[in-house]
């Protein structure tokens, strides 16, 4: 497993009956997470006082209870700074376990040794484009949603990086990767963070499991004649590292070489000592 543990402003302390607590700067929240399917006592005074608790409804979807919760506040991670507040779905803004993604891509970037383009599809609120901007690259930043790549540009600003050169679209990513194919350009590095469901502006159906692996045969026809790395995120239940490794090496070992690794990503837990699992990535990188 490869383990988010460098956060110094974000921990999960513990997890136990279908939630975990969380400690995001100053502020304690509780959410409910599916991999937490163990019952282990929760003696950790938090569990009593958050500033906040995600209650998963029955029926699907939930709703926050606030207790003593700004609207919206920061953390850091070495030297970026990332805005979250609280919204639907359990969110915040951020994916924490994400971190060791973004220190691999920025140690990829900066030993480069030449300009490094980065293409980032489903690039939500901007964590992987702020690190590989940071690291010296030029990031294409694409997302369908207009207030997920405005929030990713406040991001960058809080960041230091508003002037970094960065390209912020809202676009459906499927569709770009084919204009981009279309134009003649041409990346050095492609981050993906596929959903694992949704629908495209013209009610088209994204489902990971039949859309991931064309899309990545897609992108590989976007690589330049020397890429540096490819990295897919997924947080589908079922899809696992081995599969992402699979269509990984399919796709591009055999016209680049490099090598393939996949594993789940997860976070330390305070109170276990153990590992919260976090979904799955796939690299594929030029050796």
């Amino acid at each position: 497993m490869w383990i988010a543990d460098y956060w110094k402003d974000y921990q999960v302390i513990d997890c136990s009956k279908g939630e975990k607590l969380e400690r995001w700067g100053d502020y304690l929240l509780i959410r409910p997470d599916p991999q937490v399917i163990w019952d282990t006592p929760r003696t950790h005074k938090g569990w009593k006082r958050p500033n906040a608790h995600y209650h998963r409804s029955m029926k699907g979807g939930g709703e926050w209870e606030f207790f003593d919760l700004p609207n919206q506040w920061a953390i850091d991670y070495k030297g970026l700074t990332f805005n979250l507040k609280p919204f639907s779905f359990k969110h915040t803004g951020l994916f924490p376990e994400q971190a060791v993604n973004w220190d691999w891509c920025q140690n990829k970037i900066k030993n480069a040794g030449r300009p490094i383009k980065v293409l980032n599809l489903f690039a939500y609120t901007g964590g992987a484009t702020i690190a590989a901007a940071a690291a010296g690259a030029t990031v294409t930043h694409v997302d369908a949603s207009k207030g997920m790549v405005g929030w990713a540009k406040e991001n960058a600003l809080s960041s230091g990086l508003e002037n970094a050169p960065v390209r912020w679209l809202v676009d459906d990513c499927v569709k770009f990767a084919e204009r981009e194919i279309r134009r003649g350009n041409h990346y050095d590095a492609i981050i993906m963070d596929p959903p694992s469901y949704g629908r495209g502006p013209k009610g088209e159906i994204w489902k990971i499991e039949d859309c991931i692996h064309p899309l990545i045969g897609l992108c590989a026809r976007l690589l330049s004649d020397k890429p540096l790395f490819f990295l897919v995120n997924s947080y589908t239940t079922g899809l696992a590292p081995s599969v992402l490794t699979y269509m990984l090496s399919i796709e591009l070992c055999p016209r680049y070489g490099g090598q393939v690794q996949g594993e789940e990503i997860g976070l330390p837990v305070q109170e276990s000592g153990l590992f919260l699992p976090c979904g799955a990535s796939g690299r594929w990188e030029r050796l």
